[in-house]
């Protein structure tokens, strides 16, 4: 597919309004996922245009703060892909970490401003 319009959501813990209207309003056609494992597995056989993922900040993980790390090495092997990610503000001095180690499309803290998403989105 040339003009790649496919976005995979990778909703963990939710908390925040369902936003596949939004996404296909702006083009996309969806994959939901509620697991870091589906969505790798969906990397695997698909190729997106964007990814819209939560950072949800582990603190059992020794080596690592959030199962984001392994999506975005992941990604960094499939080229261009527009990453979005959603994060709690009590934890962005945790998401600090990742941004000094991965590039993000766009980035937004809880609750998410559905006019900001958009405009990210349209960006992509």
């Amino acid at each position: 597919m040339e003009n790649n319009t496919s976005l995979l959501a990778i909703t963990e813990l939710g908390g925040y309004p369902d936003f596949t209207v939004l996404y296909n309003e702006c083009g996309f056609q969806v994959d939901t996922v509620n697991s870091m494992r589906k969505a790798l597995r969906n990397l695997k056989q698909n190729k997106y245009a964007a990814i819209v993922a939560e950072f949800n900040f582990q603190s059992d993980f020794r080596d690592r703060t959030s199962s984001l790390e392994t999506l975005m090495a992941v990604i960094q092997q499939k080229g261009d892909v527009k990453v979005i990610i959603f994060y709690e503000k009590e934890y962005e001095h945790q998401f600090e970490k990742l941004r000094a180690r991965f590039s993000f499309h766009a980035e937004f803290a809880y609750p998410i401003d559905s006019s900001k998403l958009k405009s990210a989105l349209i960006s992509t």
